[in-house]
């Protein structure tokens, strides 16, 4: 078993920006159409509190914003549908959400080519008509500010497109034609929403990825273009194995995927202009695939765990892609667990990761400790809470024992909540199963209790006018835990020791 000590006093301080919170993704903004999304948001949200939401397919068919018709003469008028959109953001903000608007991706009557992505046949090519696209954006704004209001929508960051360093995602991943695409957007929308945050380019992991941020900063420095924040994405998968409709994979290291995020972040601030502007991670996660099974599992949250606690020395926010099994990238899923990006399994089924957010969104108090292993805070009462993981890859196995040293006296408990391969690891219980693809009401019942962490008591030990816990933790856990204040307020009388 592998151990270390932690050691506190009263003046230990640590660094530590929890931005987990600020953003989650879905999929395309059309499935918040579905009542299992909308259950599902609403159980993430409960446990989580994001603040805002970002997806795919604001102007794709199934949100039919974009429905140009004939006059009586023939001539094609512009004409806009908002139904779908006032009932997709109504959902999110009754959720407690902003929309992180991504535009994108090109409406069918607007688009210069045939080029689409995914199972829902996404758009990816420029527009045809450069004035068109202008007016759909702006319109688009102009009805979000007149249904919800300026201040309010102004809060709502809005990202450029998608991916366009990716040729899945931008027509032959043209950097000169996203470029032009941004330069007759980003003011389109600044003409609506003087205060709007906008920006891009919303960049994916690939070689060449950093010039593509360079190189639009400094187009927009020369054309004097409005850029509030940088996006980009941060995913950890190797050269992938495919079996099947699966992705298998290696992961890269938390420390190379900060090497990363740190690079873009230095190019940012390597322009006089756009030097300390936000860096928003608009997607992260470990695969990037929708059917690779690493996301079901407790390697998944250990190692979401210590992206949490180091993502935030880069970046402003950093969205996990996604809240919800509710997604259709490569098609529908056809059984509960299928390695979905999701926090939450079809079925309203908790994974382990769900709970690494639901630990570190909630933290409250000055950090006094942060290293690869464990994030400790102490709060205005006194008391003391963290998280701690054991990140363990394939193969690879060991408890972690954990003695935390820490200034206080008198009675303590340490009350802890804990993921492993043993508790709150709903994935290993359906396999035993035999991998129902359609469950009955008795399995899902079993599996979303099986799916909550192991909650116990412990005693901590003080003297000498200092307290001492100690925890242990198992290959992949995630702990939360909290060093509290027990003082026996029991009544007279009531003794049930004698029944134990």
């Amino acid at each position: 078993m592998r151990a270390y000590r932690v050691t506190i006093d009263e003046n230990s301080r640590a660094r530590f920006n929890n931005n987990g919170a600020y953003c989650v993704g879905t999929g395309r903004m059309g499935l918040a159409l579905q009542q299992e999304y909308q259950d599902q948001m609403k159980a993430v949200q409960a446990l989580c509190g994001f603040r805002h939401i970002r997806g795919h397919g604001l102007f794709c068919g199934d949100m039919s914003i974009c429905q140009p018709c004939r006059d009586a003469e023939g001539v094609e008028r512009e004409a806009y549908c908002f139904t779908y959109l006032d009932r997709v953001v109504d959902s999110y903000l009754a959720a407690g959400l902003r929309p992180f608007l991504e535009l994108g991706f090109m409406p069918d009557p607007l688009a210069s080519g045939t080029q689409t992505i995914f199972y829902w046949k996404g758009n990816v090519t420029p527009p045809r008509d450069e004035a068109r696209w202008v007016a759909l954006v702006k319109a688009t704004m102009e009805h979000l500010r007149a249904r919800y209001g300026a201040e309010e929508v102004s809060a709502w960051p809005c990202e450029v497109w998608n991916e366009p360093n990716l040729p899945g995602f931008w027509q032959n991943a043209d950097k000169a034609a996203y470029l032009r695409l941004y330069e007759i957007t980003a003011p389109a929308v600044k003409a609506v929403l003087p205060d709007m945050p906008v920006g891009g380019p919303a960049i994916c992991g690939g070689d060449g990825s950093q010039d593509w941020i360079r190189d639009f900063l400094a187009f927009c420095a020369e054309k004097a273009l409005p850029v509030d924040f940088v996006s980009r994405h941060a995913y950890m998968g190797l050269t992938p194995e495919r079996r099947g409709r699966y992705l298998y994979h290696g992961m890269r290291t938390v420390d190379d995927l900060m090497a990363e995020m740190q690079e873009s972040r230095d190019i940012i601030d390597s322009f006089p202009r756009f030097r300390g502007i936000p860096m928003h991670i608009t997607e992260f996660n470990t695969s990037y695939h929708p059917f690779c099974p690493i996301h079901d599992t407790t390697l998944n949250a250990a190692t979401v765990a210590g992206l949490l606690a180091r993502l935030g020395d880069v970046a402003a926010s950093y969205s996990y892609w996604t809240f919800g099994d509710v997604f259709e990238e490569c098609g529908v899923p056809r059984t509960p667990f299928h390695g979905g990006f999701g926090l939450m399994a079809n079925g309203l089924i908790p994974k382990p990761t769900l709970w690494a957010f639901h630990f570190f969104n909630n933290l409250q108090g000055v950090c006094v400790h942060r290293d690869e292993r464990l994030v400790l805070m102490r709060r205005g009462d006194g008391s003391w809470e963290g998280v701690a993981w054991n990140l363990c890859g394939p193969g690879e196995d060991g408890a972690l024992s954990i003695e935390l040293r820490l200034p206080g006296e008198g009675g303590y408990a340490l009350l802890t909540r804990t993921v492993d391969d043993a508790h709150g690891n709903p994935l290993a219980h359906w396999l035993r199963m035999g991998q129902p693809a359609s469950l009955t009401a008795e399995q899902l019942a079993f599996l979303r209790s099986a799916a909550q962490p192991l909650c116990a008591a412990r005693d901590v030990f003080s003297g000498d006018g200092s307290l001492t816990a100690a925890l242990t933790l198992e290959k992949n856990a995630v702990t939360h835990l909290r060093i509290v204040p027990a003082r026996c307020e029991a009544e007279y009388g009531y003794d049930p020791g004698m029944y134990l």
